[in-house]
């Protein structure tokens, strides 16, 4: 549920987690409604653009580095020589532009289900889309479910699951039939990666997502915590699941040279997020 008062303050009321989030507008810059969603755009005071998707914030020109960098890098550096990459969802293309600073990656293909999410990103955030040109990179709108279903078996290294929380069209990016087709999909040591919600508020779903992907078959887990200003408790989170082995630590030397193009993510970043906190650690190994 979202509010516009009257003295120009954009408020997400978080019902399901007794909280409210709020920026300061100084003007609406767009609206659409597509065939799955509705799409807002703002311009606020001290956050640059705000993209609000059925009333709940999604990337704001300020802090959405935070996101994009821990949804890609960590995976992509966890493997040893990621070249075939695809992205579900991150339809405002800043996961595709991190995933393209990688060397090693010889194609990307992004899956969204919705047109006007890109539309709205090229207009308000075009430095997110910067790398969408790029000849590695293939933008499909389409849904990422069946092209998951329909993927050769073996054939992706990493896929990074960028979809929005699990209601409407990214409900069905949180269950044991999607990650059948991830685990089928990824070559042996392929990583999947997924966006995990707050390990603050939403402990409960993401047990069942790492309970999930255990079960269908993925042999190892990593949950890295990492700030998220917009979203409820500022405190967010993604989960990599690795095929067939454990994971054995992270290309350091590549991620201090990445460094040189990040915002928030390098290697002291990484090992930071790997040290899992106690109450999650409690959490993930209750029964």
């Amino acid at each position: 549920m979202a509010n516009l008062d009257q003295n120009n303050w954009f408020t997400e009321i978080s019902d399901r987690d007794g909280s409210a989030f709020s920026l300061r507008i100084t003007k609406k810059l767009d609206e659409q409604q597509s065939p799955f969603q509705k799409v807002e755009m703002y311009e606020t005071t001290d956050f640059g653009n705000l993209m609000i998707i059925d009333g709940c914030t999604m990337v704001s020109s300020r802090e959405n580095f935070f996101y994009h960098e821990m949804i890609s890098h960590p995976a992509l550096l966890a493997h040893p020589n990621p070249k075939n990459v695809v992205i579900i969802g991150g339809g405002d293309c800043g996961t595709l532009r991190e995933v393209l600073k990688h060397p090693s990656v010889e194609s990307v293909t992004q899956i969204d289900i919705d047109e006007v999410v890109t539309q709205m990103s090229l207009k308000y955030f075009p430095e997110l889309c910067e790398s969408n040109q790029d000849p590695r990179a293939t933008v499909m709108f389409d849904d990422g479910i069946k092209y998951m279903r329909e993927a050769a078996p073996e054939s992706i290294d990493v896929v990074i699951v960028d979809g929005t929380d699990p209601v409407g069209p990214g409900e069905g990016l949180f269950n044991h039939a999607f990650y059948t087709s991830c685990l089928t999909a990824l070559r042996p040591g392929g990583i999947l990666i997924q966006q995990s919600e707050s390990p603050l508020m939403h402990m409960p779903l993401l047990v069942e997502m790492r309970d999930a992907m255990t079960e269908v078959g993925f042999v190892d887990l990593q949950t890295l915590p990492f700030p998220q200003p917009i979203y409820p408790s500022g405190l967010w989170s993604v989960t990599l699941a690795r095929k067939s082995e454990a994971f054995a630590g992270f290309r350091e030397n590549d991620a201090n040279t990445l460094a040189q193009s990040t915002e928030y993510y390098n290697a002291g970043i990484h090992y930071g997020a790997l040290a899992t906190p106690n109450y999650m650690k409690r959490a993930f190994e209750k029964k």
